[in-house]
């Protein structure tokens, strides 16, 4: 896994979540700290909803379910310079999750993906409907996403997308990795920077962090 990781960010992956759902607590922080000295300095790594374990293994935040404790709480353990994102599948979560301390919604599914199996996805209309609703969060896009329609998210107002099948399950994970990236910023007419592989960088503020 740090391998397949590291050459995912090579390609130009930005942000690595951690999330094993079946993992104790700590297998979570040795995963978590494995994988912070594979991204350290080269991207940002969040994990799924362990607050205790983002801070322990020196992640840059969390990453919440929909379900979960409010961003605002969680922001008392993680402080307030900690990245907090949450995952919405309607229009009302997303409004419920822009009222709080969240810097930016995890949106799906987008499309049929296999690691939700029998979900009807939402498709990118529900980036638009968010968008229209008057939500100014950054929207990743998630659920089935790689170079055929990835377009289709960063057309309706995603910031990004979140992957795992199309780059992890790749035989060559860099390669996927630039291939998605390349796909991406065409989409928003740009290029990828050739000093620095398949990546783009955008300095940004959310919330005023």
């Amino acid at each position: 896994m740090p391998a397949r990781v590291a050459a995912a960010v090579s390609g130009g992956v930005d942000v690595v979540q951690v999330r094993d759902k079946d993992l104790p607590g700590q297998a979570v922080f040795s995963l978590t700290s494995t994988l912070r000295s594979v991204t350290e300095g080269r991207a940002l790594l969040l994990v799924n909803e362990r607050a205790d374990v983002a801070v322990a293994g020196g992640a840059d935040g969390v990453q919440l379910g929909e379900a979960a404790m409010s961003a605002d709480l969680v922001r008392r353990v993680v402080g307030e310079q900690a990245i907090v994102g949450r995952s919405v599948h309607s229009v009302e979560g997303a409004l419920e999750a822009a009222a709080t301390s969240a810097d930016f919604l995890l949106v799906g599914t987008m499309f049929a993906t296999r690691s939700h199996p029998g979900e009807e996805p939402a498709g990118p209309g529900l980036l638009t409907r968010i968008r229209d609703a008057g939500v100014s969060l950054p929207l990743v896009a998630i659920g089935g996403i790689d170079t055929t329609n990835v377009a289709d998210v960063m057309g309706a107002g995603a910031w990004g997308a979140a992957v795992i099948t199309s780059i992890l399950a790749s035989d060559d994970p860099e390669a996927a990795a630039k291939g998605l990236k390349s796909a991406m910023l065409a989409a928003i007419g740009l290029q990828p920077d050739p000093e620095i592989t398949g990546s783009v960088t955008e300095h940004a503020t959310s919330n005023g962090r």
